[in-house]
């Protein structure tokens, strides 16, 4: 049995040969984004301080899921988010740590947010990028060493707006709830 996934384009392609070259990711999405009527009242719910601790709570479940299978499927389901599974090394421990993260695509080039749910604190994943931008990402079966760069100014804020654009609602959720600036990283591969 083949599993199908949906591209960004509508198209169909099967998960066990995504189309990509040497310098781009798998352009793959586990199901279509629902309508509005029914995606805007789930990103509210999400982007609401208890959706929030839900989706929090849900992380560990979703880590295992991503990891088993290598980026394919989501405890989220075929939502249409984007999601991929990043691997970093821990700044203090020196262990891989993983965590599941919404990502938004430009060419050859991934985008993540360190959103943290709008908490006062930058996420580890960000800090341990910080400390050494050599990572991981799985996504659509594939694992992918990356190197993350922090942005900043005028390309912080477009890439910035993306994110608002794409999740309007918890992205406004999450700024509201904490001043600090939430830090955002463009992946490569290397």
């Amino acid at each position: 049995m083949s599993i199908l996934w949906v591209r960004h384009d509508s198209s169909s392609v099967n998960v066990n040969n995504p189309p990509m070259s040497d310098d781009t990711f798998p352009d793959v999405l586990w199901g279509r984004r629902p309508a509005p009527i029914l995606f805007k009242p789930l990103e509210a719910f999400l982007a609401s301080s208890f959706g929030s601790w839900c989706l929090r709570k849900l992380r560990r479940l979703d880590r295992q899921l991503l990891d088993r299978s290598n980026g394919r499927y989501t405890v989220l389901g075929p939502t249409g988010v984007p999601l991929l599974l990043l691997t970093t090394t821990g700044k203090v421990s020196g262990q891989r740590r993983q965590t599941p993260l919404t990502y938004q695509r430009e060419g050859s080039r991934l985008f993540i947010i360190g959103s943290n749910f709008g908490q006062a604190m930058h996420p580890a994943w960000s800090s341990n990028l910080m400390a050494d931008p050599k990572a991981w990402v799985a996504i659509g079966g594939s694992e992918i060493p990356v190197l993350a760069t922090p942005l900043a100014d005028a390309e912080h804020k477009r890439v910035s707006m993306m994110f608002a654009d794409y999740l309007p609602t918890a992205y406004r959720s999450y700024t509201g709830r904490t001043d600090r600036e939430m830090r955002i990283f463009a992946l490569t591969r290397r």
